[in-house]
């Protein structure tokens, strides 16, 4: 399978958000991919529903939505009405992350689980097979704009070990400080998806850096 690019509209500038979706569609991207924080799971808040619902009027590629937010459990409805098409939580704000993920899945929308840069590939073990997406966050969430934690490099490989064993079918997406620099590295230890921010969104040609990243490593040899 090719990777995945999804640019988050974290980055964008937001007056002119819908130039911006525009680009998106126009671009070789595959996804649009979402960041929602509450100001409690992480430091910063960003935007919700309304904004979920006016992208997915605007854009013509699936919406990939970020829960970074407590309690997550209490809006999956929600967030799917507004257009998710993917609805991620993180582990560390859901104590019963089996039954979150089962609640994803019956709204129809596919059902993410994202880890921080300090929880263990381990911890997915008794979850995998029932996320469609396992979000490895390779940045400290709550901010844009990060440089990449390249210890997160060897989680990959562990993560893309146990979807194997386990024979489920997760995709291993990374999001926080990707780029043009480490795409081939991320893409070589596993993962399917790059989430791209200011990488895409601050570049002189946005389209043409979706582009370049599209390209990287062909059919790449994974676990190179």
């Amino acid at each position: 399978m090719n990777h995945i690019i999804a640019p988050s509209l974290l980055a964008a500038d937001f007056t002119r958000l819908a130039d911006e979706i525009q680009m998106v569609n126009d671009s070789q991207a595959d996804w649009l991919h979402l960041d929602v924080m509450d100001g409690r799971f992480v430091p910063n808040i960003t935007f919700g529903m309304l904004l979920i619902d006016a992208a997915k009027q605007l854009c013509t590629k699936p919406l990939d939505v970020h829960l970074m937010i407590v309690e997550p459990e209490k809006y999956v409805e929600q967030f799917r009405e507004a257009g998710a098409d993917t609805i991620t939580v993180h582990l560390e704000a859901s104590p019963h992350l089996h039954r979150t993920l089962q609640q994803i899945k019956a709204t129809g929308a596919k059902a993410g689980v994202a880890i921080n840069p300090h929880t263990p590939a381990s911890s997915l073990e008794d979850i995998i097979e029932l996320a469609d997406l396992v979000c490895v966050m390779s940045v400290n969430p709550g901010f844009g704009g990060q440089k990449f934690i390249y210890n997160t490099i060897p989680k990959i490989r562990r993560i893309k070990d146990l979807i194997t064993v386990r024979n489920t079918e997760t995709l291993i997406e990374v999001d926080g400080g990707v780029g043009l620099h480490n795409a081939e590295k991320i893409l070589q230890a596993g993962a399917d998806v790059l989430v791209a921010g200011s990488s895409v969104f601050k570049a002189d040609d946005p389209a043409d850096a979706v582009a370049r990243l599209k390209d990287i490593g062909g059919e790449i040899q994974r676990f190179a």
